[in-house]
Parts: C-alpha cells; sequence; structure tokens
C-alpha cells in the first residue's frame, strides 16, 4: 500500500481520526499536509507539514491551496474529515447553528474538492475520501444537523466519482461508529453510556483510530484502483443489525 512521495492534505487533521490517518499515510511514504485551526496541536507527527486554516472559510482554502502548492507541490490525495456534531431537537436548532454543522461538515469537502481536483487532474491520478458517519446511514434523536450534513456527503461524493471516472481519479466515503477518540472519551468513561453504546456493537468494543488509518492508506493506494463511488461502513457491525 506505499505512498511513497504522493502528497496528501488532510482536514481536521490535529486529533482524533484525522491525526490518526495522517500518520498512517505518512508511515506508507505520503508526504502529508495536515490542516487545522490551531497549529500548536497540529504538530508532533513525523514527516508532516502543519497548514493552518479554518476550511468553512473560502478565502482560506483558497490561500492554502497557494500555499500547500508553493511548498510542497501538486496534491494527490485529500482526506476531508473535518467537521462539527450538534446535539439538539429539530424544534430547538436555530438557522445559525444548523448552517454552522452543514458548512464544518459538508459545504468545506465541496470547497476543498473544487480547489484540490484540478491538482490531481494534473497528476493524472488522485483520491478523494470524504469522512462520513454511520449517521448518514441510520440516524438517533437530536441528530438532524449532524445526520443530514453526513448523509449530503453520500450524494457529494458519489457525484464526484461519477465526474471524476475517466480521470483516474476516484472518490470514496468512510462511515465509522464508535471510535476511541478524544471526543468520545467523556462517553467511554460513563459506566451506563459506555455499556448502552456497547451493547449495540456486535464485536463488543470501540474501534481503534488506527484502523480508519489503515482503511483509509489502502483506499489511497494503487491496489484501491477500481474502487470509487462507494461508502465503506467501519462500526463494529452496528449497522447490521
Amino acid at each position: 500500500m506505499h505512498l511513497l512521495n504522493r502528497i496528501a492534505v488532510i482536514t481536521g487533521a490535529s486529533r482524533g481520526l484525522g491525526r490518526a490517518i495522517a500518520i498512517s499515510l505518512s508511515q506508507q511514504g505520503a508526504r502529508v499536509a495536515m490542516v487545522g485551526r490551531n497549529e500548536e496541536t497540529l504538530q508532533g507527527v513525523p514527516g508532516a507539514e502543519v497548514f493552518v486554516a479554518d476550511v468553512t472559510v473560502e478565502a482560506d482554502i483558497l490561500r492554502l491551496e497557494e500555499q500547500i502548492s508553493a511548498r510542497m507541490g501538486t496534491v494527490q490525495i485529500l482526506i476531508n474529515n473535518a467537521g462539527i456534531a450538534l446535539r439538539k431537537n429539530v424544534t430547538d436548532i436555530s438557522l445559525d447553528e444548523w448552517n454552522a454543522v452543514q458548512t464544518a461538515n459538508l459545504t468545506s469537502a465541496f470547497l476543498m474538492s473544487r480547489s484540490f481536483i484540478p491538482h490531481m487532474k494534473r497528476a493524472g491520478s488522485g483520491r478523494i475520501i470524504n469522512i462520513a458517519s454511520i449517521m448518514a446511514h441510520i440516524s438517533a434523536p437530536q441528530r438532524a444537523a449532524y445526520s443530514a450534513s453526513k448523509s449530503g456527503l453520500l450524494g457529494l461524493t458519489r457525484v464526484t466519482a461519477l465526474e471524476l471516472a475517466q480521470e483516474g481519479i476516484t472518490a470514496n466515503t468512510i462511515s465509522p461508529g464508535w471510535f476511541e477518540t478524544e471526543m468520545t472519551a467523556p462517553l467511554q468513561l460513563n459506566p451506563e453510556t459506555n455499556a448502552m453504546i456497547l451493547a449495540k456493537v456486535p464485536m463488543g468494543r470501540w474501534g481503534k483510530p488506527d484502523e480508519i488509518g489503515a482503511l483509509a492508506a489502502y483506499l489511497c493506494s494503487d491496489a484501491a484502483g477500481f474502487i470509487t463511488g462507494t461508502d465503506i461502513v467501519i462500526d463494529g457491525g452496528w449497522c447490521a443489525t
């Protein structure tokens, strides 16, 4: 699965799944551009370069594309991982809150893809991975904004894959279930919540971030060149029940 010298851009790379993907791709030889809003938390991945940007702001993305081009060259891999969550009933969500979730989780992926697809076309090949969620397939109360945004990512990815199928560029989504990250740490530490979640996971455990990293590395490799326009659910069997 080696990715020697391929240039990869990963958003939301400062922690959790994004950081795990950055580590995995770097270990496979990719030159990784880690993107986030906090320079300090982006540090520490060997071989990776740090870029500070807010991917919900179009001007930031245009500047980011120029900076990465100048410092690293032509991008061949794009991982759209940045996102936020919101837990509120539909009737309690303000329009600003709704728009914030859609912008962070869906519009940012569109803007990043629009900026970096031309790189992949020049290179003659490329990989786009959008990080969705099992909440694009199932849902739960108070997840309206989040589920809608992640469902939208599936649609965006399918269209992108069709538009680029003749260009040697693939586009896929990964839909994680419950993973051991900083964001889910409070749930893991709460005995009742932890037990409730694990009772619905047939494998009876939380996912490990490096399992997402390994899957992303595979989808970025030549071995996955015939996989496009699809979604891979990695949830320990949650959606199968």
